[in-house]
């Protein structure tokens, strides 16, 4: 970024009827992966052309992922495009899953990868780790595995004990 600051996304705004946020802790600003940032680069500038093949010239208030003229997309638009992209990736039942199961999927992906719940709620915006434990209970299963490693090495290369 120009400024020197890390390619992020700002989540102080919500579709909410006012477009204020849940709480006030939702309100954060994200670092973004670099995979992505490389994605959206990449898309920006699919958008660039796309709009100059229509004659209309490119601006950055522009959505990002709005429809090809540029303007916002309808929810029944977003969740139409996001059930085509599960039935081509072989979902069974695309009619049956919303845009927003993708938070649920980020917080089990976050919570697999051992990442302390503390970090996940904050990420997620919770006011504290009981909302995303209880929200997300039945993807998230710490499992205790340091008795488990401790023990492996233990026995792991230890001879058989001398009489």
């Amino acid at each position: 970024m120009p400024d020197g600051t890390m390619p992020h996304i700002e989540v102080w705004r919500s579709v909410r009827r006012q477009g204020e946020t849940k709480t006030r802790k939702s309100r954060r600003t994200l670092a973004m992966p670099q995979q992505l940032v490389a994605v959206l680069r990449s898309l920006r500038q699919a958008q660039q052309v796309q709009r100059g093949l229509l004659g209309l010239a490119w601006s950055d208030e522009d959505f990002v992922f709005g429809t090809d003229s540029g303007q916002q997309r309808t929810a029944e638009a977003v969740r139409r495009a996001f059930r085509t992209l599960l039935r081509e990736a072989g979902f069974e039942d695309p009619k049956t899953w919303t845009p927003r199961e993708l938070r649920t999927s980020f917080v089990s992906v976050l919570s697999a990868h051992g990442i302390p719940i503390e970090v996940i709620a904050r990420v997620a915006g919770h006011s504290n780790t009981q909302v995303t434990e209880k929200v997300y209970r039945k993807q998230i299963r710490p499992v205790i595995t340091e008795g488990a490693e401790a023990m492996d090495d233990i026995f792991v290369g230890t001879e058989e004990p001398k009489e």
